[in-house]
């Protein structure tokens, strides 16, 4: 899979592409069948398959905007892990637009003449029921239909998809991660909530506890996720390995506001310096509690040792 930053590509305008476009925050189960379609008519009609996504999502940048950083939603996933997903579903191409002040403006006719057409050439464009465009989104299904017609591409709808009666959206994903409800989250996406990175240094404060840990950095000030999880760590042995993390900003030994997954995996196969540059993958499982803030180190110590028993504990009465 390709990936372009921005739209001025010759190589994208060269053959024509079948596109979709959205955030696909989380790659969930609806944007999945959307895009196994996307994959199944760009085949068909001897085209590449595009994805067009922004960073930041557009509602983050309305929010600074606004000065009220309450109205960007939670994120799900990193454009890392977006990415990851996009390239598992089958998607040759991804365009990763800079939602900015010219994006946002720019009318839908507009939109559709400079972006769809001169700059991605695309030949077959699929869009949600809910699709909207343009400036102050004033681009609707009906208009880009009409002006497929007009300049020379197909345009298709595909309505919501539904999983046992439950619409399938990001907002529904994150009201799950946002309740603690993994086994949710994990229908709604098709596969357990994960994070991955590179295992990066912290402060070696967990080794000084008795409970080492490897970090991850989440560059959004917002999960969808917080708390303490039972998870399942790829990326250090062969196998799965299971651990206890944190996903937050660390209140009791932390100010700063950046948020990291800590993990501590109650098997350790590596030396004391390994795990680091290491690209990880982090499963989370269940959900033992919310961030905590202790009265002291040692109180906070406790706390890490219980949840470590806790999370063995959950292990154990899985099904084998």
């Amino acid at each position: 899979m390709r990936v372009f930053r921005g739209f001025d590509h010759p190589g994208l305008r060269e053959a024509g592409c079948a596109l979709t476009i959205g955030n696909f925050d989380g790659v969930h189960r609806g944007h999945q069948a959307m895009l196994a379609m996307l994959v199944n008519e760009a085949r068909h009609r001897g085209l590449a398959s595009c994805v067009m996504t922004f960073e930041p999502h557009p509602r983050d940048f309305f929010a600074r905007r606004a000065g009220d950083a309450s109205r960007a939603p939670a994120r799900i996933a990193t454009l890392r892990d977006k990415l990851a997903e996009l390239e598992r579903c089958g998607v040759d191409h991804v365009v990763v637009a800079r939602f900015d002040e010219r994006l946002a403006s720019l009318a839908p006719e507009a939109f559709v003449e400079q972006v769809l057409q001169k700059n991605l050439n695309a030949r077959y464009v699929l869009v949600g029921d809910d699709f909207r465009f343009g400036a102050r989104r004033e681009g609707t299904y009906a208009m880009l239909d009409e002006a497929g017609t007009r300049l020379g591409f197909d345009v298709a709808r595909m309505l919501s998809y539904e999983v046992h009666g439950l619409r399938v959206s990001s907002s529904a994903v994150r009201d799950a991660l946002a309740a603690g409800d993994m086994k949710r989250a994990a229908v709604l996406l098709g596969r357990p909530y994960s994070i991955s990175g590179h295992a990066i240094h912290g402060r070696k404060l967990g080794r000084e506890l008795g409970f080492r840990t490897l970090n991850l950095r989440f560059p959004h000030p917002r999960p969808a996720a917080g708390g303490i999880f039972v998870v399942r760590v790829y990326g250090l042995a062969e196998r799965a390995l299971p651990g206890v993390a944190s996903l937050g900003t660390r209140p009791t030994v932390e100010n700063a506001g950046r948020v990291l997954l800590e993990t501590h995996c109650l098997e350790w196969p590596l030396g004391p310096e390994a795990g680091y540059g290491r690209v990880l993958r982090v499963e989370l499982l269940h959900k033992l509690h919310d961030e905590r803030r202790y009265p002291s180190l040692e109180a906070l110590r406790e706390g890490i040792a219980q949840d470590e028993a806790d999370a063995r504990a959950w292990f154990a009465a899985q099904p084998r």
